[in-house]
């Protein structure tokens, strides 16, 4: 055969051999979300020919032309079967939907109810082969684990009004709707408040422990400009489950702890049911299906997929809650978790999706509407990075990862934003042009943030100006502060008020020079700060009060007529680390004045009268709290309760005759506040105290124990104590605060449909004076202060133990708890009572 008749046989013989093939390809998604579904098994019909769907959804196969049908089978959802073109290729978009799996009761039709039991119960035993094999299959078995992470959440309202939504007022803004969001299965018209995606890459050392999270890049939007919205995204991933670890025995979500299905003593709080035998590709999985023993308790129901494969992993698993659950404002909450396995046959986690939506009411009116996906890829397992990598710090990131274009998150996201979502960056900045717009987000940040903007300065704190106490009457008070647009470095601050009753102008004046250009009201602190401050206050308790009690701490039980103006003159550095370390230098010239009832007066012979007491005093104080993440407030920042410990330490030393200082003495604080997670028992938070004051002073300046007689319950206070009832000169105490949860009254009749929540508190002082700091045994020192017209007096606390506790009821319409407390020692005090009832305002999920 001439090299010329090759060169025309061989194309026409190539022609002939593709003929013989068929190719398909295509990708899967959600028939009602649009969002693509990894890990589907696409299977040949009639053969063993199979692929599975990749992390984006997609898949392709090239087989013989004398097949025409394919199947498409996921858990959850309904199978498919579709035709293809035999010898041709075959582009395919398949829509599977949810196989919407409930959970139903069973019914046993025999006459007699069949009871539950663990024992001889098959799903029980397979349940408990999972829970055995936990430590070969959870990601942290191995000695190195990196994988790559895109995270999605995003924050909408729904179900607004028709009168809402074709008013005047939302006429402008319409463009901002999404109408084909898709929430518990439906599509709505949702109106998108807030947007974030974040690239990262994680990595894990077992021995010794140490997790790295490097940001790669990050994109944000929202309209809700009148919150910190950085602290807002750090709370939205915590309440939508910052790392949901099935394998772990709790987890940790809307703020709470809820108990795996696959927990060491699941089977105790669970029941469990197999429900299927399923074959996927070559693997055959049991489903089973479980349900809350008590439904009213913080626990999952659902379903999980298990392999049978001897290593009883987790190959999928659905969990939801029931309406009967503890957890105010939710309508619904739906967690689903997607495992692929790898060329080790451990499965790891692909993909998960959280979603959960809030309203006043469980089933009408406006509700808000969350949802987190995180995609995992490119799992590395024990290949390690060199050992000096892993003595970088935990939470890293790349230089402009907020500022990579579209083109990069294009290219880098595991998932393909529908087009309403992309939308959603360009309607913000259209929305941010709007003069309406910043009207409205004027008002709202004055209102909810208490700062009035009006260009280089706020006006505020709006909380502050009314209030009313005994001793000033009614309070006016007028303040304001500068802002970034006035300077950047120097910022000002202070406030005027007046008391009609005490007639007294008071005020405070504040200069900040910050060395990082970050306002001193914003996290990180790194700023100088003079200030002088003429103002009222309880000896042994502070003026400010939150604003949720304001209402509340206006009243007060039993009768206090002793109060002090002080002048403080101060000059402060104050320094924030990004490890949550801190430290506060300080020096004060601080002068009290004795008013109402409380007299200054000497043990000495005429018992002379003391106008003013003056001191001079240099102070640090240590701040760590490891991991700590918060909210920044426009005026201070709230951390997220965690189960990190927080440490403070301070030291003041007083200096006699500088600056009319009149005494020397060293006093040091510590506190250790830390909250244990519980489980289904809630949780505890303790708070350890502890304080040595070294030097002769007079009472003023020992340790004054925070009394509350308000009838607001305060959680750091002694609330059965007189203002200045006990002084000290050294101590330690505890405090105890114990949320159950509602783990109790949830299984009592007729009591748990009305979801309330059970607290126990504890507080314990032990302390005393040393007889040179007790006016009764040593000279030159000031009076206490006498039970008079009904006042408690002063005491020094001896080597019997102050003790209170309490029990409370709280989520009482949802917001109001009430304790009852008792009090147990120094009952024969003037005018005590060793009972008393306090009241606090606290709405929470």
């Amino acid at each position: 055969m001439s090299f010329a008749a090759l060169l025309i046989i061989k194309p026409i013989y190539g022609l002939t051999q593709d003929s013989l093939k068929t190719t398909i390809s295509g990708k899967v998604i959600d028939a009602v979300t649009g969002e693509i579904i990894p890990m589907v098994t696409v299977k040949v019909s009639g053969s063993s020919i199979s692929t599975s769907t990749n992390n984006l959804g997609r898949f392709k196969l090239i087989i013989d032309n004398t097949y025409k049908q394919l199947s498409f089978n996921f858990v959850g959802y309904q199978a498919i079967i579709r035709n293809i073109h035999p010898g041709k290729s075959n582009e395919l978009l398949v829509k599977m939907r949810s196989s919407q799996t409930q959970l139903k009761e069973v019914k046993i039709t025999s006459g007699k109810k069949l009871k539950y039991r663990n024992k001889g119960n098959p799903a029980v035993e397979l349940i408990q082969q999972v829970i055995d094999h936990k430590n070969i299959n959870q990601p942290t078995s191995a000695d190195y684990l990196q994988y790559n992470q895109y995270e999605r959440i995003g924050l909408s309202f729904y179900n607004l009004s028709d009168k809402f939504l074709n008013g005047k007022f939302f006429s402008k803004y319409k463009f901002l709707l999404d109408t084909a969001q898709v929430i518990n299965g439906q599509k709505q018209t949702a109106l998108p408040v807030f947007f974030n995606e974040k690239l990262s890459r994680y990595y894990y050392r077992k021995k010794p422990q140490k997790a790295i999270t490097i940001l790669d890049a990050q994109k944000q939007t929202d309209i809700v400009k009148f919150i910190d919205t950085a602290g807002l995204d750090i709370y939205l991933n915590r309440l939508y489950g910052d790392k949901i670890e099935i394998y772990d025995n709790n987890i940790f979500i809307l703020t709470n702890q809820f108990l795996s299905p696959i927990a060491d003593h699941a089977p105790d709080f669970y029941k469990f049911f197999i429900v299927d035998t399923i074959q996927v590709g070559k693997q055959k999985l049991v489903e089973l299906n479980f349900t809350p023993r008590n439904k009213g308790d913080l626990l999952f129901e659902g379903k999980i997929l298990v392999t049978l494969d001897g290593r009883y992993s987790v190959a999928s698993c659905e969990l939801n809650v029931n309406k009967q659950i503890n957890i105010n404002f939710m309508r619904s909450l739906k967690v689903k978790l997607d495992f692929t396995p790898d060329s080790s046959r451990r499965y790891e986690l692909i993909k998960s999706d959280v979603t959960a939506d809030f309203g006043l009411f469980k089933n009408k009116g406006a509700a808000v509407f969350g949802e987190r996906i995180v995609f995992y890829s490119n799992y590395k397992v024990n290949k390690p990075q060199p050992a000096i990598f892993y003595t970088g710090k935990s939470m890293q990131q790349e230089p402009n990862a907020d500022q990579l274009d579209t083109t990069y998150w294009a290219q880098h996201r595991s998932d393909t934003l529908t087009r309403q979502q992309a939308q959603i960056y360009a309607h913000v900045n259209t929305l941010e042009g709007m003069r309406s717009y910043k009207r409205l987000t004027w008002f709202a940040s004055t209102f909810f943030g208490g700062y009035g903007d009006a260009g280089p300065v706020e006006i505020g704190p709006t909380g502050a100006f009314l209030a009313y106490d005994d001793v000033e009457g009614l309070r006016l008070e007028l303040g304001a502060r500068t802002t970034p647009k006035f300077n950047k470095t120097i910022y000002l601050e202070g406030y005027g008020a007046y008391g009609t009753k005490d007639g007294q102008f008071k005020y405070d004046l504040s200069t900040y020079i910050a060395l990082n250009k970050t306002p001193f009201y914003k996290y990180p602190n790194d700023y100088f700060k003079i200030s002088y401050l003429y103002d009222i206050n309880i000896p042994g308790y502070s003026y400010f009060i939150n604003n949720q009690q304001e209402a509340l701490a206006s009243f007060h039980s039993g009768k206090s007529d002793f109060y002090l103006y002080s002048r403080i003159f101060s000059i402060d550095y104050v320094k924030d680390f990004e490890n949550h370390f801190s430290y506060d230098i300080t020096l004060r010239n601080w002068t009290q004045q004795a008013a109402g009832t409380l007299v200054y007066q000497y043990n000495t012979p005429g018992n002379p009268l003391v106008d003013f007491l003056t001191t001079t005093e240099a102070g640090i104080r240590l701040r760590y709290a490891p991991h700590e993440q918060i909210i920044q407030g426009t005026q201070y920042r709230r951390t997220i309760y965690s189960k990190y410990p927080i440490i403070n330490l301070q030291i003041n030393h007083g200096f006699k005759d500088i600056l009319n200082g009149s005494y020397n003495f060293t006093d040091i604080n510590t506190t250790i506040v830390k909250r244990f997670y519980l489980s289904q028992l809630g949780f505890t938070d303790v708070t350890l105290l502890g304080n040595y004051l070294a030097g002769k002073v007079p009472f003023p300046l020992l340790n004054i124990s925070p009394a509350n007689q308000s009838f607001a319950y305060q959680q750091d206070a002694y609330n059965l104590m007189d203002y200045l009832e006990f002084v000290s000169d050294h101590y330690a105490g505890i405090n105890v605060t114990q949320s159950f949860n509602g783990f109790f009254l949830n299984k009592i009749p007729l009591v748990e449909h009305l979801k309330l929540r059970e607290y126990f508190t504890f507080k314990a002082l032990y302390g005393g004076l040393r007889n040179e700091n007790n006016p009764f045994y040593s000279s030159n020192l000031y009076k206490f202060p006498l039970p008079a017209n009904g006042t408690n007096g002063t005491y020094a606390l001896g080597n019997t133990p102050y003790i209170e506790m309490g029990l409370g009821i709280g989520n009482i319409l949802k917001c109001i708890r009430v304790d009852v407390i008792r009090r147990f020692d120094y009952l024969d005090h003037p005018n005590i009572s060793p009972y008393g009832v306090k009241f606090s305002f606290n709405p929470d999920l």
